[in-house]
């Protein structure tokens, strides 16, 4: 685990700021409190769901191993760091939480790289998570990974795989002017 965490250190941040703040979960109950909370926004999600279809496709789907993960890993970006001195984002805060996701980013292509899968659960809301995990009042939750050895390794994404949505060609994502 310590290797993705030094991993996530080298990802580059706007002045330096490294506002990436991590929890590991490994309190029994937190990680309880935490699968029933997002249990209860996916059931919330799945009523909204307006064709029965795309309903029960999903509620077919695993949208998150909360009870089953080795390791939880809930990321929070600091928006009021001591580090990196206001330097580069003072027109543009929100750099700050760009570079707490590159930091997941380095992380997540560290795992790859050793067989670890990471799934990102974000079917929640972020001030429970906040309270549940009592953190500090300036940090704004960006995720809650499931870290761990996929049961099938595969190149090709879960949601894709089971027919939730299809991973669209590059060259409609590309604007020339």
């Amino acid at each position: 685990m310590q290797y993705l965490f030094d991993a996530a250190a080298l990802a580059p941040s706007v002045g330096n700021a490294q506002p990436w703040r991590f929890v590991r979960l490994r309190s029994p109950e937190l990680r309880t409190q935490l699968a029933d909370h997002v249990d209860g926004c996916v059931a919330d999600t799945a009523r909204n769901q307006t064709d029965p279809e795309r309903q029960k496709l999903y509620l077919s789907l695993k949208l998150h191993g909360i009870r089953e993960a080795p390791e939880l890993v809930v990321v929070f970006s600091d928006h009021a760091p001591l580090a990196g001195y206001r330097l580069g984002r003072a027109t543009m805060p929100e750099t700050l939480r760009y570079s707490t996701v590159m930091a997941i980013h380095s992380m997540w292509l560290a795992a790859r790289a050793r067989g670890i899968g990471l799934g990102w659960v974000s079917i929640l809301d972020p001030e429970t998570i906040r309270a549940m995990l009592d953190v500090p009042a300036t940090w704004d939750l960006i995720a809650v990974l499931c870290i761990g050895y996929p049961v099938q390794p595969s190149a090709v994404p879960e949601l894709e795989r089971r027919g939730w949505q299809n991973r669209e060609p590059i060259a409609d994502r590309i604007v020339e002017r």
